[in-house]
């Protein structure tokens, strides 16, 4: 959790994306952020928190439903949002808020 906290405080924005393996929309987001990874590069660190193996992260950030994504910077929660979208969307939605 230490790491996790670290990553989120820093000023390069991190987007986290909570899911679980047995959700199907998760399961159709992947390839997406996967995509939204490589588009933006070193523009932001993206991180995968599974919240079946990390259900202190999801008590913590209040997480009730996967995939839920939020975007950190300097450890503030900048945007949230829960539910699947297409790539475009989440391009968008994170460039208005960094």
């Amino acid at each position: 959790m230490s790491k996790f906290n670290d990553i989120i405080k820093s000023e390069k924005p991190t987007l986290v994306d909570f899911y679980a393996t047995w959700c199907g929309p998760c399961k159709t987001m992947s390839p997406i952020v996967e995509k939204l990874k490589t588009k933006m590069g070193n523009q932001i660190t993206v991180l995968k928190v599974d919240v079946d193996k990390n259900q202190h992260a999801a008590d913590l950030f209040k997480v009730r439903s996967v995939p839920t994504f939020m975007l950190f910077k300097g450890g503030k929660t900048l945007w949230r949002q829960a539910g699947g979208m297409d790539l475009s969307t989440l391009e968008k939605k994170i460039k208005s808020a960094i």
